[in-house]
């Protein structure tokens, strides 16, 4: 998600869960060939495995920034078709490319044809005045054809004339059995789900019908859910008991990035809805808003922000 999971975010997620996939925020094929690399790839080792998610339509640009990403180490690359911002639609790339499956295609042609990484896509069910049956499908069977390991459906149309892309997140109506109903009739395709998936009552009960489910708002906006995600879709122990524990384990963290001059508040920022139903998270969030921001700002900001809440996290998380 654009300017929400950046690195801090993804190391910040990767303490909740030591094996879900990670991905960054959505970057343009012409931002990775002509700006300044290291501020807009770099990532934390601790955030493997992490997907690199690229905007574009030429297939070029997009093999040569595949070969990049798998330079860089980076355990995935997918192409985003669902995207409906206006300013997406100006660069031709996003949902807009529902319209051109062909287009689409010959992307991941040139990304398979560049890298050993996998090469994903992820799309809406339709846009506009499509119907989602026959684009969803055109989508499914050219991208299938051109090698494509994974396709993640936000199953959704995006209204590109007539709702801003903020409403495109939410008015459109939610259509899951079209994304079930692809599955079936590609067995052989990981298949993921996306879209107003809330919490991980709702994952388990998706993964009844498809491969994968990606979470977006529910996991930046209510973090501390995600501690669940080991013990309940991979079989394996949360890596932490609690949120308190995770700010914690967080903290070392902090502490190497202050040290290379980055601000409090980029990281912190991602913490707002950590503490959520625990006795204090209003007067955490409230000093971080406050404090975190201001020149200067160190550990004894977070820390002072730590100390307005319950010790017994874990319980009140639990209520």
């Amino acid at each position: 998600m654009m300017e929400w999971t950046d690195r801090h975010c993804r190391v910040l997620h990767r303490l909740h869960s030591r094996h879900a996939l990670l991905y960054t925020e959505m970057l343009t094929t012409g931002a990775i060939l002509l700006g300044d690399r290291a501020r807009l790839l770099g990532y934390d080792a601790a955030e493997h495995p992490v997907a690199l998610q690229l905007g574009g339509s030429d297939p070029r640009a997009l093999a040569e920034c595949a070969r990049i990403a798998e330079d860089l180490g980076y355990d995935e690359v997918n192409m985003n078709v669902g995207c409906p911002s206006d300013r997406v639609q100006e660069g031709r790339f996003g949902a807009c490319l529902m319209a051109e499956p062909a287009l689409v295609g010959a992307c991941v042609v040139a990304m398979k044809a560049a890298v050993k990484i996998p090469v994903t896509v992820k799309c809406r069910i339709g846009i506009d005045d499509q119907d989602p049956e026959a684009s969803l499908d055109a989508m499914t069977q050219t991208v299938k054809a051109a090698g494509v390991d994974a396709l993640i459906v936000h199953a959704r149309k995006a209204w590109l004339k007539g709702l801003s892309p903020k409403e495109n997140r939410d008015i459109p109506p939610l259509d899951y059995g079209r994304v079930y109903r692809l599955k079936a009739a590609h067995p052989d395709l990981d298949i993921s789900i996306n879209g107003g998936v809330a919490d991980l009552a709702q994952t388990t009960a998706h993964l009844d019908h498809v491969d994968g489910v990606m979470m977006g708002r529910a996991a930046y906006q209510d973090p501390w859910q995600l501690l669940q995600v080991d013990p309940l879709v991979f079989g394996a122990p949360a890596p932490y008991a609690s949120a308190r524990e995770v700010a914690e384990a967080f903290v070392p963290y902090i502490a190497r990035e202050l040290e290379r001059g980055t601000r409090l508040h980029s990281m912190t920022r991602h913490m707002l809805g950590l503490f959520r139903s625990v006795p204090g998270a209003r007067a955490f969030r409230r000093h971080l808003a406050n404090e975190a921001f201001k020149h200067g700002a160190g550990l004894d900001v977070y820390r002072g922000a730590l100390a307005h809440l319950s010790h017994d996290t874990a319980s009140a998380e639990a209520a």
